[in-house]
């Protein structure tokens, strides 16, 4: 076998391994100057950053010791014009100071004198004061004692001139108050309006329905009679009934009672007692509408539901024969005008007109006067406390806090005194009703009280339960007595106690 076979393979084995131990040996040294440059760049970048950071902070230190400067100088530049104010102001008072001293030095100098010069005049007074005395002959004392005597006897003079004087003004002014008074009760068309206020007329389709509402042995007349306290009134006049009550109220709920029978035909006292109750419902329902409304059109919409109701019992009352509701709103439009004249609250003084005779509606037993019930009744519906003032004081009950107050005076008596507007004898007459009524339902055992034919008849429902048949007598004299004592009135007034047993039982 030929030896250069086998010497040729180990040779190609040896250079194989040399030349891959060269190769191996080049990328070692590349590789050490690749991350010889890498480290190279590293550190150039990082020093290129480090110088960066340099810049920055110092550039930083810089503007802050500019911001620095700056406020220092703005402190120094401050403190410097308050050292120059404060200089300037002690400068001031130092001139002030000195003025002062000067005053006061001339002060002094003018007191000495002005004592001198009371010393003279004191010595030349007690000269004139001896000289006067040896010329008229009395002393001092008797000098003064004449002068007071004398002026004493002036002072009695003029003070009764005076006196005659507000005697004769207050005379006068009495005068003219009467005639306003007497001036502002003429009224014009007294009797239609009288009985427009007083009594209603109901319609009738025949007159053979007037005998429908009487009803067998006049039960059905009774029943209504009864229970809506009115006097209806049945004569010769053709197809119509009228019905007669001081209280504006009943007097509407048993015009539309009557109204709605007659026109269901069904009339006995069980529908008629039905009927009745549903028109007060509905009558109540009306009275909050008619507030509402009132408030709707004067523009007035932050008032509670109570202030409302209130608001609406007005509008079935009246004062002195005139509508209170419509009064109200003619007395708030009046304030509202004048304060817009003189510069007051315009608001305010409308929200107390409308207000100012809630007390008129109010539905109690109270006797206090209209103005302090009302009063009261604001102040209860967290109504402004100077509109309970003005409320309270529109008819000088108390004195006015507010010009509101004294406008809501003004615009009363502006309403009150137009010709025709109020008529005091129908007030008068209704006030004695309601006396009238009130007596009878103070005693104990009285459920209702109505007073009906123009005054000359009370009618009184008696409970049944309390006043025993053989006490119901009794009762009524005790009523008639106390009637004698406390009212005066025409003629005379017929009693009639009704006392009735119901009893009401259910088949199930």
């Amino acid at each position: 076998m030929n030896p250069m076979f086998i010497i040729l393979p180990v040779v190609g084995i040896v250079l194989g391994w040399i030349i891959r131990w060269l190769y191996a040996r080049f990328q070692l040294s590349a590789a050490e100057q690749k991350a010889e440059r890498v480290r190279q760049d590293a550190l150039k970048e990082a020093e290129a950053q480090k110088k960066e950071y340099l810049l920055e902070a110092k550039d930083q230190l810089i503007r802050e010791r500019n911001q620095q400067e700056r406020e220092n100088r703005d402190r120094r530049a401050e403190v410097q014009r308050y050292e120059a104010k404060v200089n300037k102001k002690e400068e001031l008072l130092e001139q002030r100071a000195a003025e002062f001293d000067k005053k006061e030095r001339e002060y002094a100098d003018k007191t000495v004198a002005l004592q001198r010069h009371e010393d003279a005049v004191a010595q030349q007074e007690e000269k004139l004061r001896v000289e006067l005395e040896r010329i008229s002959g009395l002393s001092k004392q008797e000098a003064k004692d004449l002068i007071i005597k004398s002026l004493e006897n002036d002072a009695r003079h003029d003070a009764q001139a005076l006196l005659n004087k507000i005697e004769q003004e207050a005379n006068l002014s009495a005068e003219k108050k009467a005639q306003s008074i007497l001036i502002t009760t003429i009224q014009r068309l007294a009797t239609e309006v009288t009985s427009d206020i007083t009594v209603a007329t109901v319609s009738l389709p025949s007159d053979e329905m007037k005998g429908r509402i009487i009803g067998r042995e006049g039960r059905n007349i009774r029943t209504l009679e009864t229970l809506t306290g009115v006097d209806i009134i049945i004569d010769d006049t053709p197809e119509a009934v009228v019905i007669s009550c001081f209280d504006p109220v009943r007097k509407e709920i048993a015009k539309q009672a009557l109204e709605r029978l007659v026109t269901d035909g069904r009339i006995h006292p069980a529908r008629i007692e039905e009927i009745v109750q549903k028109v007060t419902r509905e009558v109540q329902q009306k009275i909050y509408e008619e507030g509402e409304k009132v408030l709707f059109d004067m523009g007035i919409h932050n008032m509670s539901q109570d202030a409302a109701r209130a608001l609406g019992r007005l509008y079935f009352r009246t004062s002195y024969g005139q509508n209170v509701l419509t009064h109200s709103r003619e007395v708030a439009e009046i304030a509202s005008m004048i304060a817009a004249e003189v510069g007051a609250d315009r608001d305010l003084a409308k929200r107390s007109a409308l207000l100012h005779d809630i007390g008129k509606g109010a539905e109690n037993d109270s006797d206090q006067n209209h103005a302090e019930v009302g009063a009261e009744m604001a102040r209860k519906m967290g109504e402004d406390p100077r509109i309970v003032n003005a409320i309270a004081a529109h008819h000088a009950d108390c004195e006015p806090e507010t010009i509101e107050a004294v406008i809501v005076q003004i615009a009363d008596a502006i309403s009150a005194a137009r010709p025709g507007a109020r008529r005091e004898t129908v007030e008068n007459y209704v006030k004695r009703l309601e006396n009238l009524e009130e007596i009878a339902e103070k005693f104990t055992g009285v459920e209702k009280a109505y007073a009906i034919q123009a005054g000359r008849e009370l009618r009184i429902l008696v409970n049944n339960e309390k006043i025993p048949d053989g006490e119901v007598k009794e009762l009524a004299q005790k009523i008639a007595k106390q009637i004698e004592t406390d009212l005066r009135y025409p003629g005379r007034i017929k009693l009639t106690m009704i006392r009735e047993t119901r009893i009401v039982e259910y088949a199930r």
